[in-house]
């Protein structure tokens, strides 16, 4: 139960959730893991996977998590429409809103809080909140630069001026939101986290036995196979670093097809693909470093959270959120292009730096990344 001692019932609003792939949809999974062992109960409006092939019941329901998706056009489509915000805007928005709406309109006793996740469900909880007078918090997973993007910096202020609460992943999405016009006093900043009983350091040469890796040194990428991810630069890094340097991919995306040719070309890369929690956390415990090449400003960066927490430096682009969420005792933050890449982990394949760092890593993810930060949104639902 939350502080009250109530139990509250929680509408969730995201246009991407599991089994889609992504740092949002695994976060969602971990928010109402904690919010069902709180007491509450949770109803969450979503769509059929847009970034994967990977289908999913259209309705799926225990004692406290009731999960609505919505079967639309996916894979592909939506990374080909990030760059256009108001073609993104159509295809996101209006069905989830319709479906959202209907099921307030019947169900607004039921509903105490709307969490919306991202701009678009922001939009339809500001819409719903209007008709239900429903307490509305909102978490922004993106930074949009917005003191360059006047249009868009209104259209953030109209949508979210009305939210009880703004979360923000860092202080780096705080000032983005405050370009917009948002009070101070409404965005309240927040790291995600991880089940540390999960993500936890084990022993290098079992995880990679089972992974059938080799004794190279091991540079770990996960995520999704995008090219703002960094995909295609780290492939080039790849192809310039010694053969005794292995690149290990684990994600699903557009680019999967790329990754899989490179790797049946270039023995030094290997394309995991899709894998399960479980043997995700074999390969971060198999790598000597993660590295996030990301070629845009990201929101938060969840594989920093995972990969410390399994005891692994990280090597991470100096831009978005990334400086935030490390420092010199666990990684390293560098020019995310090939060239700066490459001679990084060269270096690093050559030297003892990443065993200092290893011994950090738990620790640092202990202090900074421990399930302790959801609290700040069940307060926020109070």
């Amino acid at each position: 139960m939350g502080k009250s001692g109530k139990s509250l019932r929680i509408l969730l609003l995201s246009p991407f959730f599991s089994p889609n792939i992504g740092g949002v949809e695994t976060h969602l999974d971990d928010l109402c893991t904690y919010m069902k062992k709180r007491g509450h109960k949770i109803v969450v409006f979503t769509y059929q996977p847009l970034t994967t092939k990977q289908k999913a019941e259209r309705l799926t329901v225990d004692t406290s998590l009731t999960v609505r998706r919505i079967d639309w056009p996916g894979h592909n489509l939506f990374p080909k429409l990030e760059r256009y915000p108001l073609l993104e805007f159509i295809y996101l928005t209006p069905t989830l809103f319709v479906n959202a709406f209907v099921y307030s309109l019947i169900h607004k006793k039921e509903v105490d809080i709307i969490h919306a996740h991202g701009l678009n469900a922001a939009f339809i909880a500001k819409c719903i909140s209007g008709f239900f007078k429903k307490r509305t918090v909102v978490s922004m997973h993106a930074i949009y630069g917005l003191d360059k993007r006047l249009f868009m910096a209104k259209a953030v202020n109209m949508i979210m001026g009305s939210a009880d609460v703004v979360f923000a992943l860092a202080e780096r999405s705080k000032r983005d939101l405050m370009d917009a016009g948002l009070s101070a006093e409404k965005i309240r900043t927040y790291s995600q986290w991880v089940d540390q009983e999960k993500f936890k350091p084990l022993a290098v040469a079992p995880c990679r036995k089972e992974l059938s890796l080799t004794e190279s040194f091991i540079v770990l990428f996960v995520g999704r196979l995008i090219e703002k991810k960094g995909v295609k630069i780290l492939l080039e890094v790849a192809s310039k670093v010694g053969s005794d340097v292995t690149f290990v991919f684990v994600g699903d995306g557009p680019l999967a097809n790329l990754v899989k040719e490179k790797a049946a070309s270039q023995k030094n890369v290997v394309f995991a693909g899709k894998v399960s929690e479980h043997e995700k956390i074999l390969y971060y415990n198999a790598a000597n470093v993660v590295v996030v090449p990301s070629q845009y400003d990201e929101g938060f960066a969840r594989v920093v959270l995972e990969a410390l927490s399994c005891g692994i430096p990280v090597v991470a682009a100096n831009c978005g959120c990334l400086p935030e969420m490390i420092d010199s005792s666990v990684g390293f933050l560098v020019d995310a292009s090939v060239e700066n890449l490459a001679a990084k982990i060269e270096a690093l394949s050559k030297s003892e730096e990443l065993t200092k760092l290893k011994e950090n890593c738990r620790k640092y993810a202990e202090r900074n990344f421990s399930e302790k930060n959801a609290e700040a949104i069940e307060k926020a639902y109070e």
